[in-house]
C-alpha cells in the first residue's frame, strides 16, 4: 500500500506588504532586499486571521480539488511554527472548523521543514493501509513573531497556508522521504521566547545568523537531495521539477546548480510570498499544479531546511 498526492490547495491573506512599504518602516530599500533575497512582496494576515483560519481556506480548496468530502479525511497533520495558541493543537482547531470528528489530528513543529516532516509522517500512516485519505497542511502567521524594527529579519517572512490531500495508491506516489535534524545548531535560527507565569520570558521574535544559515542550508540540501536520488536509483536528469522551500533565491539557485537543473524547472514563489516557513512548499506546489506545470508521470522533488536545524526531502511521482 502506498500514498500519492491527489490534490493541492493554498491561501494567501489579502494584504500585501511590498519592499517599498518596508522602506517607510525600517532602514532598507527594495534594491537591497531583492538583490540579496529575491523577495519583492509578502502577504500579511489580518488581525482576526490565525494559522487555523489560513489552513481552513487552503484545506477546503485541496479537499474540493480531490473530489471528496471533509468527512472522508482520516488524518490531519498540520505543520506550523505559529500556532493559534499553546494548546489545543492547530490541527484540532482546523478539524473542528472543517466539521470533521474522530480522526487523529496533530501538529508537527519542524519550522521551515515542517511540511516535509508532516508529509513523511502522513505517508507512513497511509502505508499502514488503515486510511483512505490524509490532509497535510503547512500554515504560518510569521508576521506575529517578527520585530518590525529589525531590518535583518522583518523583510524576509510572510504569511500563508498550503495543503495537500494524500490518497491510497497501488504504486508509489510518495517514493521516499528523508528527514534529519541537528540541535547543536539551534541558536543560529530561533525564537527564544517562552511563556512563564503569564509573562513572556526571553525574546519572542525571530533571530538568525544569516551567513551561517545560508552555508548550512546549501550543504544540507545538496546532501539530502543526493540521498533521495540514490534511494530511488535516479539520476539528477530524472527530476522534472524542484519545489524548494522558498527562503532565499540564492539558496534556491545554488541547489538547482548542484542538481544541474535550469531555473525553468524550479518552482519559485519567493518573490511574491517571501519565506512562509512550513507553508512555502505547499504554496509553491499548488501554484505549479494548478497552472499545469506539474503533470502526471513527472518526478517532483520537495526539499527544505529549517530552524533546529531540521532538513529533509520528499521525492514524489505525479
Amino acid at each position: 500500500m502506498y500514498s500519492r498526492i491527489v490534490s493541492t490547495g493554498s491561501y494567501l491573506p489579502e494584504k500585501t506588504l511590498t519592499n517599498h512599504d518596508l522602506e517607510r518602516m525600517v532602514d532598507t530599500s527594495d534594491e537591497w532586499i531583492y538583490t540579496r533575497t529575491g523577495i519583492r512582496e509578502r502577504h500579511i494576515a489580518a488581525d482576526h486571521e490565525f494559522a487555523s483560519d489560513l489552513a481552513l481556506h487552503a484545506s477546503r480548496r485541496a479537499i474540493e480539488a480531490a473530489g471528496i468530502a471533509p468527512r472522508d479525511i482520516g488524518l490531519i497533520v498540520v505543520a506550523t511554527t505559529t500556532p493559534d495558541m499553546i494548546f489545543p493543537s492547530t490541527a484540532c482547531l482546523l478539524q473542528a472548523k472543517l466539521r470533521i470528528r474522530n480522526c487523529p489530528a496533530f501538529d508537527v513543529q519542524a519550522v521551515c521543514s515542517g511540511f516535509i516532516y508532516g508529509l513523511a509522517t502522513a505517508d507512513r500512516f497511509m502505508r499502514s493501509g488503515c486510511l483512505q485519505h490524509a490532509l497535510v497542511v503547512g500554515t504560518e502567521v510569521y508576521s506575529r513573531i517578527l520585530d518590525w524594527s529589525d531590518r535583518a529579519t522583518c523583510v524576509l517572512f510572510g504569511d500563508g497556508a498550503g495543503a495537500v490531500v494524500l490518497g491510497r495508491s497501488d504504486a508509489p506516489g510518495i517514493m521516499s522521504s528523508h528527514l534529519h535534524a541537528d540541535g547543536s545548531y539551534s541558536r543560529m535560527l530561533s525564537v527564544p521566547g517562552s511563556v512563564c507565569g503569564g509573562k513572556v520570558a526571553g525574546r519572542p521574535f525571530v533571530q538568525m545568523e544569516g551567513n551561517a544559515v545560508f552555508k548550512f542550508a546549501v550543504k544540507a540540501l545538496d546532501e539530502v537531495v543526493g540521498e533521495a536520488l540514490a534511494a530511488n536509483a535516479l539520476q539528477k536528469s530524472d527530476i522534472d521539477w524542484l519545489v524548494p522551500h522558498q527562503a532565499n533565491i540564492r539558496i534556491i539557485q545554488a541547489t538547482a546548480r548542484k542538481l544541474g537543473l535550469s531555473m525553468e524547472r524550479v518552482v519559485v514563489t519567493v518573490d511574491r510570498h517571501a519565506n512562509t516557513s512550513a507553508a512555502s512548499i505547499p504554496l509553491a506546489l499548488d501554484e505549479a499544479v494548478r497552472d499545469g506545470r506539474v503533470r502526471a508521470g513527472q518526478h517532483v522533488l520537495l526539499e527544505a531546511v529549517g530552524g533546529g536545524f531540521t532538513w529533509g526531502a520528499v521525492l514524489a511521482k505525479w
